[in-house]
């Protein structure tokens, strides 16, 4: 996406999540279609190379129609956006709320990778996915739920279940916690996974903890805010003094 584009698109993705104001949801959704419309209407008949011609040669082979190559560069774009967004903030304040497991990273920004999969489990920057909806009879912890009822998973609450992972509640870097679900599972599991270890890992917490290796909260931790969204977990801001 144009360079020149990114500072409006940001503002509608943070829109599209907002679980406060039904309108400004709406609205977000009709611009950010619009604009992608455009986007692969243009690209359709411009000649070139690049992720996008790549995305529609790949919807073409698939079969997909015009409406259903636009809903998933909509979905590849805020889903992408959003997620690594919260999650680098998320890990961030788990981290200087923690000196002892920033200062070890510090330290050694090669344990970074190993790290993420805890710092994900610890405060997933998707609380709730999408409905699903099975599509048989189940019973699961006792709970009967008919065939075709919606089914709302709280990946946030997985990652804290004692039985999986024991005393759930504490940041534990030695942890293996290879098993969260902040990315999904199975045929749901996140395909952007990769692309977000590596934003994470290498643009975002290694760049913070070389560069910056004294960061702190710039205001008291009790004083932030989280976002009132839809599906997502995130700061509305986390202030940093930087040094």
């Amino acid at each position: 996406m144009p360079e020149t584009d990114r500072t409006p698109l940001a503002d509608w993705s943070h829109a599209l999540f907002d679980a406060t104001d039904t309108g400004r949801v709406d609205a977000a959704s009709h611009r950010i279609g619009d604009y992608l419309t455009h986007l692969v209407d243009t690209a359709r008949a411009t000649p070139g190379d690049g992720p996008l011609r790549s995305l529609l040669r790949d919807c073409d082979e698939g079969g997909l129609d015009r409406f259903e190559t636009v809903s998933l560069a909509a979905l590849l774009m805020v889903a992408g956006h959003e997620t690594t967004t919260h999650f680098i903030g998320n890990a961030v304040l788990a981290l200087l709320r923690h000196p002892e497991a920033f200062d070890r990273l510090r330290r050694d920004p090669d344990l970074i990778p190993g790290a993420l999969d805890e710092l994900l489990r610890f405060d997933s920057p998707v609380s709730v996915a999408t409905f699903r909806h099975n599509t048989e009879d189940l019973r699961i912890g006792g709970v009967e739920i008919p065939a075709g009822f919606p089914v709302l998973i709280a990946p946030g609450a997985a990652n804290r279940d004692p039985a999986a992972f024991p005393d759930p509640h504490r940041l534990d870097l030695d942890r293996d916690a290879v098993g969260h679900l902040s990315f999904g599972h199975g045929i749901h599991r996140c395909p952007g996974a990769p692309l977000a270890r590596a934003e994470t890992t290498e643009i975002a917490l290694r760049t913070l903890l070389t560069r910056f290796p004294n960061t702190r909260l710039a205001v008291p931790a009790e004083s932030l805010t989280w976002r009132r969204t839809r599906l997502t977990r995130g700061l509305t801001a986390l202030p940093l003094t930087l040094t």
